[in-house]
């Protein structure tokens, strides 16, 4: 049985988050979920067991990272870190968007995960060796324009860039930098707004070949599996999670 590992989630204590979570613990992996929003992420900790575990964090915040990282440094470090922090909730058109709007969710998307990623490289470099794994979550957005979405597709751009950017610079400390590509995904929210049998629910799964959008658990699977021994000789990919929707 392989020894357990302490992984990083950051936005844990979103759907997919709980999700990408659950499929470590399950494992026997431990887990911290990261969250701007502390109580959220305390309370989706509870729920996931002894295993998990909970801290409020701002991954813009270089200073409260670099911190967080100390502290998990004096106990068992960390093994994997998963950054999928992000906002989806800036929308317009090129010739509209606020040049502001655009800049915060750079900042959150694009900057906040390159933070983690560089904090989790010194972090696994100065125990010594190396080692470990970084999976990002992106979107098939970063290559399949949706109109209106740009802001939030550029972003997912460019942490497919950095994943590319990290792989080949982290491979000489044996860290591996993957991502995760989701097209739309049923999260709690999402399934709320567009429940089973709604027209905009089966507009989505139009474009989809497989006919249904991804299940949070879908997206879990794929990130346990590029942090595992089985992608051992994987690096500097970003997996598409989307029922062959890039494919139309």
């Amino acid at each position: 049985m392989s020894t357990p590992r302490t992984v990083l989630i950051t936005g844990g204590a979103g759907g997919i988050g709980q999700a990408i979570a659950s499929a470590f613990t399950a494992t026997g992996d431990r887990v911290i979920l990261a969250d701007r929003d502390g109580d959220a992420a305390r309370a989706a900790a509870v729920e996931l067991g002894d295993a998990a575990s909970a801290v409020a964090l701002d991954i813009t915040d270089a200073t409260a990272v670099a911190a967080l990282f100390g502290e998990l440094a004096a106990q068992d470090g960390v093994d994997v870190l998963v950054n999928n922090a992000g906002i989806l909730s800036v929308h317009g058109a090129v010739t509209a968007l606020d040049p502001a709007a655009y800049r915060s969710i750079l900042e959150v998307n694009v900057l906040g995960t390159f933070v983690m990623t560089q904090a989790f490289a010194h972090h696994r470099i100065a125990r010594g060796g190396g080692g470990g794994s970084i999976v990002n979550i992106s979107s098939i957005g970063g290559r399949q324009p949706t109109p209106g979405m740009g802001a939030y597709e550029s972003s997912k751009a460019a942490v497919d860039s950095l994943t590319r950017w990290a792989a080949i610079e982290l491979a000489d400390h044996g860290i591996r930098v993957n991502a995760v590509a989701p097209g739309p995904v049923l999260t709690p929210m999402l399934e709320q707004g567009m429940p089973a049998g709604s027209p905009a629910r089966a507009a989505w799964a139009s474009r989809i070949p497989l006919g249904e959008l991804a299940r949070v658990e879908q997206v879990g699977a794929a990130v346990a599996f590029l942090a595992g021994d089985g992608a051992s000789h994987i690096t500097g990919v970003s997996l598409p999670v989307d029922g062959g929707q890039l494919l139309t």
